[in-house]
């Protein structure tokens, strides 16, 4: 479930061409660390940090591997109100 249609959305625009690598990157990184696709809130903490950048999404993957937790403060997606700033980010479901 973690790259859903809005979080995919916004990697095309972001990364373009190279959506589909990045797309991979993600995926396995949510693999090796929850041994299962992660929750929606994890892959758009990755891409919100990452915000169009390569370099800046695997320091990203590498925050989610090393604490996951880490990861929702630093994009802002750890506090209560975190499904309501996904919404603002990614538009509603």
């Amino acid at each position: 479930m973690a790259v859903t249609s809005r979080i995919y959305s916004v990697i095309v625009d972001q990364y373009g061409v190279e959506a589909s690598s990045v797309i991979s990157l993600l995926e396995e990184a949510e693999l090796r660390v929850f041994h299962k696709a992660a929750s929606e809130r994890i892959a758009a903490a990755v891409v919100v940090l990452a915000n169009g950048s390569v370099d800046k999404l695997l320091d990203a993957i590498r925050l989610m591997e090393t604490d996951w937790r880490d990861l929702l403060v630093d994009a802002e997606l750890a506090d209560v109100g975190w499904s309501s700033r996904l919404d603002d980010i990614f538009g509603s479901r």
